[in-house]
């Protein structure tokens, strides 16, 4: 176990490898978004390990690029390799799979296949404070929710190199976003999303909405929300906020309030359909679940804070082309048309 003394030790604590790699029935993701300043393009990373309650394990890496100027340079593969090309360790924290590591504070890899060639070197200051979306008490044990979801680096300036398809970009201190996932079943209906650069220095909002169904019958959407802004941290995405908040999700728009004694908010995140991939995922169960993705969607947001007996408007803020966020179901949206392949 890795000391608890200093803030980059807490946080990396939240990305080791949760399941043993005997357990079965599980699934474990970790994740980064992130985009580049100069084009607006934006990418998805993902590192994942799937152990379905029937069949063999496999570890998948998976990129996607999101041109807003070039939709047709929008794409996203992945690859599928077999448990032994597997590997990590907890001290320090690391995963490898296929031509691709994660660290705690780097990535490095490559990946090709359908006509692509991806290769990167991206490195950042880990953060201080992981941001954990879901009620503090559902953290702790296993059983207690289906999923769970921390941000081990919420909000990070990266440096690095990313090369796609020949074309070569180079960032500094460009705003990066890192989540670890890992559960039994993805919700019936969920929406992710999240936006790190809001117009105001150091302002990051992340949201989770989902929809469960239990013999039958599905659920009202339960939506959590956290904001930092102007060195606050509102949280609201305890159960006693779930009865007050609000939201929608459907096509290429998620919707969403949220409110607490003092500060309120409402929003949307947006994009057009050309903006999003659509990903097929596998349940540990076999279920056949779809998720739209995009990092270059636009969110809106309005921030009230209560004066007395009144709310009065505090803030207005925009992030246009930085709104990374998805929609998933069991059903695929049919307006996007561009999929995430499966590179042989």
């Amino acid at each position: 176990m890795m000391p608890r003394n200093s803030g980059r030790a807490m946080t990396e604590l939240d990305n080791i490898r949760h399941w043993a790699g005997d357990k079965r029935g599980v699934y474990e993701v970790w994740y980064l978004t992130w985009n580049h300043p100069a084009t607006d393009q934006g990418y998805w990373l993902r590192y994942l390990t799937e152990a379905p309650s029937e069949g063999p394990p496999r570890a998948e890496l998976w990129f996607a690029r999101f041109d807003p100027d070039r939709p047709d340079k929008t794409f996203g593969i992945h690859k599928h390799v077999p448990w032994s090309e597997l590997a990590s360790t907890a001290e320090p924290f690391s995963i490898t799979i296929a031509g691709g590591t994660l660290g705690h504070d780097r990535a490095v890899g490559q990946l090709s296949g359908d006509g692509h060639d991806i290769r990167w070197d991206l490195r950042w200051e880990p953060a201080s404070h992981g941001l954990r979306l879901l009620p503090d008490v559902m953290y702790g044990g296993d059983g207690r929710a289906e999923t769970i979801v921390q941000s081990p680096n919420p909000r990070v300036p990266m440096s690095g190199t990313l090369v796609v398809d020949g074309e070569s970009l180079t960032f500094d201190r460009a705003v990066l976003g890192q989540t670890h996932v890992f559960g039994k079943k993805h919700a019936y209906s969920w929406t992710w999303g999240r936006c790190a650069e809001l117009g105001a220095e150091g302002a990051l909002l992340e949201l989770l909405g989902v929809r469960l169904q239990r013999r039958g019958i599905t659920t009202p959407p339960m939506v959590l929300v956290t904001l930092d802004l102007d060195g606050e941290h509102h949280r609201f995405n305890q159960f006693r906020h779930v009865a007050l908040n609000r939201g929608t999700w459907s096509g290429s728009s998620v919707m969403f309030s949220a409110w607490s004694p003092t500060v309120k908010l409402a929003g949307e995140l947006s994009c057009r359909p050309s903006d999003m991939v659509s990903a097929p995922y596998l349940d540990p169960d076999g279920t056949h679940v779809f998720c739209a993705n995009t990092e270059i969607g636009d969110a809106r947001l309005t921030v009230w804070k209560r004066s007395g007996l009144r709310w009065l408007e505090h803030r207005r803020l925009e992030g246009n082309r930085r709104a990374h966020f998805e929609i998933g179901g069991r059903v695929r949206d049919p307006a996007v048309v561009r999929e995430h392949v499966l590179a042989r």
